[in-house]
């Protein structure tokens, strides 16, 4: 082999030892940078796995307040659409009961107008002596004041005593039903045997608890009166009225039937009518028992002259809290 073989072999020797530590040393380069990054990878794996955790649970939670909220709007929804119903079917039926009773009282008024003139009699030649039909008994006219249940204390007392501590929840109709309680019991006492079957009292605080005191009057008066007896409640609405007559059916033990012309209780809207047909009860010899519902305190001039009545004044503090409201809207306005 020449010289210059050898020296170009030797020169590609060396070209390739230089080029092997080349890649050597790039490798070693390379497993540092691995290294380096493996290192790194070990240090950033936990702080992203806490984070990606702190992550997991903040929206778990975020997704537990949604369904908590999503169940109460849910709850909500369902509650106020059944209270909402619930209440516009008793509106309803509140104003159909009164409606059938004031349409029952206009049909008995009408059956008692003359829509008939009355024949003229043809002369009659030595006409007979007509038999005289024996007047039929009158009652005993009702008395007034302090006088109309001086006689009738023990009676009176006695149903207290029943209604207070012998409560008969399953009782005949026209009798309290429910819990008597010895302010129910202070209020019906002084109705009777101070005001004589006839005023005002203070208000309980609730149009049911006014009911419960009047329906106790009401079951004493038909011991009392019997089946003479006839309530005409006054109220103004409706809606009031379907509580009326709701409450003393409940109280009483009485059912639709004992509700307008026909029953024992009616219901009005007005001072007038009602008026009305208590003077046509009185004419027929009946005991009209007049209940005014809790207003502002003042009675029809109209009603003041029939010998029972009974309104519910309201709380002299609520009067002026309600009035102090007005006088504060009026200055409002102004």
């Amino acid at each position: 082999m020449e010289p210059s073989e050898i020296t170009a072999l030797e020169a590609q020797v060396r070209q390739l030892q230089a080029e092997i530590s080349r890649l050597q040393a790039e490798k070693a380069d390379w497993q540092a940078q691995v290294q380096q990054a493996q290192a790194q990878f070990q240090q950033l794996l936990p702080n992203a796995l806490r984070e990606l955790e702190e992550r997991r649970q903040k929206l778990q939670i975020s997704i537990e307040q949604l369904e908590r909220r999503q169940e109460r709007i849910q709850k909500e929804m369902r509650s106020t659409f059944a209270g909402s119903s619930q209440e516009i079917a008793v509106r309803v039926q509140g104003f159909k009961d009164y409606l059938r009773g004031a349409l029952q009282d206009l049909v008995a008024s009408v059956e008692e107008l003359p829509l008939l003139p009355t024949p003229a009699s043809a002369p009659v030649v030595n006409p007979e002596p007509a038999p005289v039909a024996p007047a039929p008994a009158k009652a005993a006219p009702l008395k007034l004041a302090a006088q109309t249940y001086a006689d009738q204390v023990e009676v009176i007392e006695e149903c207290l005593e029943q209604y207070r501590t012998q409560p008969d929840y399953y009782g005949p109709a026209w009798q309290l039903r429910r819990t008597f309680e010895p302010v129910h019991e202070e209020r019906v006492r002084r109705w009777f045997l101070e005001q004589g079957g006839r005023g005002a009292l203070r208000s309980l605080g609730s149009r049911l608890q006014n009911i419960l005191v009047t329906s106790a009057i009401i079951s004493i008066l038909r011991q009392l009166y019997d089946i003479d007896l006839r309530v005409l409640v006054l109220a103004n609405g409706p809606e009031r009225l379907g509580e009326w007559r709701r409450g003393l059916q409940d109280c009483l033990g009485i059912s639709r039937a004992d509700f307008g012309a026909d029953g024992g209780i009616l219901l009005f809207e007005a001072a007038e009518p009602l008026a009305q047909k208590a003077d046509r009860l009185e004419r027929e010899d009946l005991v009209p028992l007049i209940v005014i519902d809790e207003g502002d305190g003042t009675v029809p001039v109209g009603l003041l002259q029939f010998p029972l009545w009974l309104t519910f004044a309201p709380d002299p503090k609520k009067m002026r809290q309600r009035l102090a409201e007005d006088d504060e809207f009026d200055f409002k306005l102004f």
